[in-house]
């Protein structure tokens, strides 16, 4: 989430940290007694290397504590008097990571050195600066670096506890919303659409008996509502479905077109261009609009045939749908709520859609979706 305020990424705080110790390290060991020649050379590398190695602290933090562990041992056994800050540093983020027991071995590993470098070291200036040393690594800073990387690490624990709390507390919510205005729908709007669409279901079926001619109007009431049942038990649907699987989509338009195969009519699908990803938005549309123009076929049109075109062009989806029905003699007939439903959602996106009588007989359905060039 954008919050307004300048974010620093990871690997540049990483670095910045690292130069930081490094430069430490090497300002105060070389500040102080140091050794001379090749030793020195020895030990400022190892110096460096210590301090530089924490820039990968958070991707591999056990590397990185066995690296600065060994350059302290190093640089230390060189004659250099410097704390061994890289290795505190690499101790906090190894507890920080989780890896406490790696780090508490190491840590003990790495005084058990010490203690036998000194030992070895029977005299000499050498000898000094090792027992030094062994009073930089004592178990007060190790102890404070375990502390801090420990309490960093429950902190962002329970942070992480508390980013999921409220997430399912807002998913319920959400659920428990959802639920309720499918009650309230179903509670208010179904009862009142069923008394309208078989009142006029009624109507339709006396005029005819009757041999009268139904109005225009009764007929348009009666599609708007059988349009209307369907579209408020899809909603309703919807609302109740706790299941996470995503909306039609171009991906079942083959298996749309074969269920229509299955009540009489011949459809036929044909794909052209090379199919790319298309935004979710646009997928659901295209399924939509095919739903809909093979329903309107199948109930209106009297038509044997039908085809289906998805055109996939660099910027945006084209759809065709015509058949060979009996055309309105029209050539702007009345829209029910299914095609004003696509009017509506190819407009939201931006598309066109033409529809009409074909020269010969038939229909036609006419859609371009822009995808924005996704490819």
């Amino acid at each position: 989430m954008n919050t307004g305020r300048f974010a620093v990424p990871a690997g540049v705080t990483d670095w910045a940290i690292a130069l930081g110790v490094t430069a430490l390290l090497l300002g105060t060991g070389l500040s102080g007694t140091h050794p001379s020649g090749g030793r020195a050379v020895l030990g400022s590398a190892l110096l460096a290397a210590g301090g530089l190695a924490l820039a990968a602290r958070r991707r591999t933090p056990v590397v990185v504590l066995a690296v600065a562990g060994l350059c302290a041992v190093g640089y230390l056994a060189t004659g250099f008097e410097a704390l061994a800050v890289s290795y505190l540093v690499a101790v906090y983020a190894a507890v920080r990571a989780g890896h406490r027991a790696v780090a508490m071995a190491v840590s003990a590993g790495l005084l058990a050195v010490l203690h036998l470098t000194a030992l070895a070291l029977h005299d000499g200036p050498a000898r000094e600066v090792v027992a030094q040393a062994r009073h930089t690594l004592e178990l007060a800073w190790l102890i404070a670096a375990f502390a801090a990387g420990e309490a960093v690490r429950q902190a962002e624990r329970r942070a992480d506890e508390a980013e999921r709390t409220r997430e399912e507390t807002a998913r319920r919510r959400a659920d428990e919303e959802r639920l309720r205005i499918a009650r309230e729908l179903h509670d208010s709007l179904t009862h009142q659409i069923s008394v309208v669409k078989v009142q006029s279901e009624a109507a339709v079926h006396v005029a005819r008996r009757r041999g009268e001619q139904v109005p225009d109007a009764l007929l348009a009431i009666q599609e708007a509502g059988r349009e209307a049942s369907r579209e408020l038990r899809a909603t309703l649907d919807a609302l109740r479905d706790d299941d996470t699987t995503p909306p039609h989509g171009l991906d079942h338009v083959p298996d749309l077109v074969k269920g229509f195969r299955g009540t009489g009519l011949e459809a036929t699908l044909t794909i052209g261009g090379q199919p790319y990803a298309v935004p979710a938005a646009v997928s659901r549309t295209a399924y939509r609009i095919v739903q809909e123009s093979l329903t309107n076929v199948a109930r209106h049109a009297a038509a044997t045939t039908a085809s289906v075109r998805i055109d996939y062009r660099p910027d945006a989806l084209a759809i065709r749908v015509d058949d060979n029905g009996t055309a309105p003699s029209c050539s702007a007939p009345t829209p029910g709520l299914g095609l004003l439903g696509m009017r509506e959602r190819v407009t939201a996106l931006g598309g066109r859609l033409r529809t009409g009588s074909r020269s010969a007989d038939g229909f036609t359905v006419q859609a371009e979706l822009p995808t924005d060039g996704t490819s």
